[in-house]
């Protein structure tokens, strides 16, 4: 545990360093702390007005203020308190820079303070910041361990924004889209088309269509639209556009599932493969290092075995498509033990040992894992669980439809996660989100679809995911 240094054993000329790297995140968390919302210091903002995104400039009081890291933590450490501060900024820091922060004993008091010099400088040798100040050290040796303070969340989605930069750079795909007649459908369709991701064909009824878009004060006349009144028509259309060659995806508008999966799954002139078809939610969650995968919880309502066992080789596929390499995958039930009375925790051991024998490929697999195990590595080690998935399950192939569905709307409306949602194991992809889910997840939907395909044909990610980004 950390161990502070109390006022008699500073001798002047003892000194502390810490290096940290200025983050997108630590700009956010000032701005709140502090109240300072001055736009030059806040990230993906257009504070120029040209149009473009501007790179931040760290608040220099946020770069001084690490001075207080190194005199809390180190030197004096615990029990330090504050007397008096000056600063000197010489040069401004940006997101991405490593910053070297320096204390260096000067001056001791009988007071029992002490004068420390400070300064902070850039990982190319720049000098950012001068300073002195000026501490009362401790009388008395004090240990603490920091590992318990709460972890800090900021809501920001970056997983999927750089989803939907990787798919901009790939094709766009033609898209047949089934009943965009609301405004959120409707939004997310024409939102992805002028991202580059799709080319949309517009189903449905063109009297409620051409309502949703004069309330979205969108001018669709661009886009080739096919009027069908009835919903399941218009889902059958857009099945039917995908045997006739004129595009190579589907994506669900304002219309129930059922009867857009009715057309997908059906044997005659449906999108059926030889594998099972089931659906994946990609959800972002602020603070986790990569988006989570669950699976299914929206076509599949109780699976046996050999449909659980397509239901996670789908989930794999996916995980690998948005560049997650060897995806850790959690198979979960209500406990962490194999338990014959609970039949989910033994199709969970069955699919852990199948991966294991090469049935099941491209992840790690394990379980069964409860909820808590899968996903926190306290959980994980307060019930002595080893393994590589437990704490850092990135796939979660849940029990049944009820138990996705209701994890993955927690996360969205409690977890404040952003949602994708696509059907694996149909010819191709087809888009599938909630009735009441906005534009923005009905976009980064088809960057999953558009990222999956491209992994379909050349065998490899467009891109891949950093899992030790903060």
């Amino acid at each position: 545990m950390p161990t502070n240094k109390t006022f008699d054993q500073i001798n002047v000329g003892d000194s502390a360093e810490i290096v940290r790297e200025c983050s997108s995140n630590d700009l956010l968390v000032f701005a709140h702390a502090s109240g300072n919302h001055n736009p030059i210091h806040l990230p993906d903002t257009d504070w120029t007005g040209d149009g473009i995104v501007d790179k931040p400039v760290a608040p220099a009081m946020w770069v001084g203020c690490l001075a207080s890291a190194v005199l809390g933590n180190i030197l004096p450490g615990p029990g330090t308190v504050y007397r008096s501060q000056s600063f000197r900024f010489l040069e401004g820091a940006a997101v991405g820079d490593q910053l070297h922060v320096k204390v260096t004993a000067k001056e001791k008091h009988p007071d029992k303070t002490i004068v420390f010099d400070l300064t902070v400088t850039r990982g190319d040798g720049v000098r950012l910041v001068e300073g002195v100040a000026e501490v009362r050290a401790p009388s008395e040796t004090i240990e603490f361990d920091a590992s318990n303070i709460p972890a800090l969340l900021v809501q920001r989605h970056r997983h999927f924004n750089k989803m939907i930069e990787l798919a901009k750079s790939l094709p766009a795909l033609p898209t047949a889209v089934a009943a965009p007649d609301d405004p959120n459908s409707l939004d997310g369709a024409l939102m992805a088309a002028r991202e580059g991701l799709i080319h949309p064909i517009l189903i449905g009824a063109k009297d409620r269509i051409e309502a949703a878009a004069r309330e979205l004060g969108e001018d669709i006349s661009a886009y080739e639209l096919i009027d069908i009144e009835d919903e399941m028509e218009a889902a059958g259309r857009a099945v039917a556009l995908v045997h006739e060659g004129k595009v190579k995806a589907v994506m669900k508008g304002h219309l129930h599932t059922d009867h857009l999966l009715h057309h997908v799954v059906k044997r005659d002139g449906g999108l059926r493969t030889k594998r099972r078809i089931s659906h994946v939610f990609a959800m972002d969650i602020p603070g986790r290092k990569t988006p989570v995968l669950i699976s299914d919880a929206a076509i599949n309502i109780t699976p046996d075995l050999n449909t659980k066992v397509d239901i996670t080789q789908n989930a794999i596929d996916a995980a690998l498509s948005i560049g997650l390499e060897t995806p850790r995958v959690g198979i979960l039930s209500a406990i962490e033990t194999v338990n014959p009375a609970i039949p989910s925790s033994l199709d969970a051991a069955v699919l852990s040992k199948m991966a294991e024998r090469g049935q099941i490929t491209g992840a790690i697999v394990d379980g069964p894992l409860a909820m808590d195990n899968a996903i926190d590595v306290q959980a994980a080690r307060t019930k002595g669980i080893t393994s590589l998935v437990a704490g850092h399950a990135e796939v979660l192939i849940v029990p049944n439809l009820e138990a996705g569905n209701m994890l993955a709307k927690e996360l969205t409306f409690i977890a404040h996660a952003e949602a994708a949602g696509l059907v694996i194991g149909a010819k191709v992809p087809v888009m599938l989100t909630s009735r009441a889910d906005d534009g923005r997840a009905r976009l980064a939907s088809c960057a999953l679809a558009m990222l999956y395909m491209h992994w379909q044909t050349t065998g490899s990610p467009a891109g891949i995911l950093d899992r030790e980004a903060n």
